[in-house]
C-alpha cells in the first residue's frame, strides 16, 4: 500500500514539475543553447530529488572514469522513462535520440526541440534512418554526446534483447568509439505502470568499444557488454 501511495505522489511530482518548469522557465526557450540545456539539467536533478525523497529510489553511477567528454556515441540499455532523464545529470552536453512522439510533450518536447535533440519517426523506416544519421552528424560536429537506445524501445529487466541496426549505422558513420551503459532501472521504475519500488538504480558506464569493428563484431560486442553488465546489476551485491 505504501509503495502505491508514494508512487502516486511521485507521479504527481513528476508531471507537476513539467508544468511548473514549462511556465516558469519558458524564457530560456528564447536564449542560447546552454541556457535551455541548463534548465533541462535543473529539471532532471529536481526529478531525482523527488524520486529519492518521495519514492525511496536512489541513483548510483558507476564507471564514471569511462564517461565520455566531447563528441561521443553512447549506447544505453533502455528500461524506463528515467533513462531519458539521466543523461542530463551525468553528461556535459547530451543529445538524446528519441521517438518523435516525445517532442509533443509540454516542457520536455519544447526544450528537446530547442536543444536540438534527435527526433526519430519510426513509421518512416529507411527515411528515418537517413534522417537520424544526418542529425547525428550535425550534433556530433557540435561536440555533443549522442545518447541512443540500441533496442529502440523499453524492455523488462532480464528479457531477451533485440538490438536494432541503427546504432551500427551511427557507429560506422561517426567513425569513433562507442560507450556502452548498463542499468537495472526497470527493477525500481518499471517500463509500464506507475509504481516505483524503493532501492538503488545503477547506471554503469562500461569501457568503450573502439572504432573500426565490422558490423557482426560490433553488434555482438555491444550486446554482450551491455547485457552481461545489466544482468549482473539484477543480482544482489556480495
Amino acid at each position: 500500500m505504501m509503495v502505491t501511495i508514494r508512487s502516486l505522489i511521485f507521479v504527481v511530482w513528476l508531471y507537476l514539475s513539467l508544468a511548473i518548469f514549462a511556465v516558469g522557465m519558458s524564457p530560456a526557450l528564447l536564449m542560447p543553447h546552454r541556457y535551455a540545456l541548463g534548465v533541462v539539467k535543473l529539471w532532471a536533478r529536481f526529478i531525482l530529488f523527488g524520486l529519492h525523497g518521495i519514492a525511496g529510489v536512489r541513483i548510483e553511477f558507476r564507471g564514471l572514469e569511462h564517461r565520455p567528454v566531447g563528441p561521443a556515441l553512447v549506447a544505453c540499455k533502455h528500461q524506463c522513462m528515467l533513462d531519458i532523464i539521466i543523461p542530463f545529470v551525468v553528461l556535459e552536453d547530451p543529445c538524446i535520440i528519441a521517438k518523435k512522439e516525445l517532442m509533443s510533450l509540454p516542457f520536455f518536447g519544447w526544450f528537446a526541440i530547442k536543444t536540438k535533440m534527435i527526433s526519430v519517426d519510426r513509421e518512416a523506416h529507411a527515411k528515418a534512418l537517413k534522417d537520424m544519421i544526418r542529425q547525428t552528424r550535425a550534433r556530433a560536429a557540435e561536440g555533443r554526446q549522442i545518447w541512443i537506445f540500441p533496442e529502440g524501445t523499453r524492455a523488462e529487466p532480464g528479457t531477451p534483447p533485440d538490438y536494432k541496426p541503427g546504432v551500427m549505422a551511427l557507429y560506422r558513420e561517426l567513425g569513433g568509439p562507442c560507450w556502452p551503459v548498463a542499468t537495472n532501472a526497470g527493477v525500481h521504475w518499471p517500463p509500464h505502470g506507475f509504481r516505483r519500488y524503493p532501492g538503488t538504480i545503477v547506471y554503469e558506464f562500461l569501457p568503450r568499444i573502439e572504432a573500426g569493428l565490422k558490423r557482426p563484431d560490433f553488434m555482438a560486442e555491444l550486446e554482450a557488454r551491455i547485457e552481461t553488465a545489466s544482468d549482473a546489476l539484477l543480482l544482489p551485491r556480495a
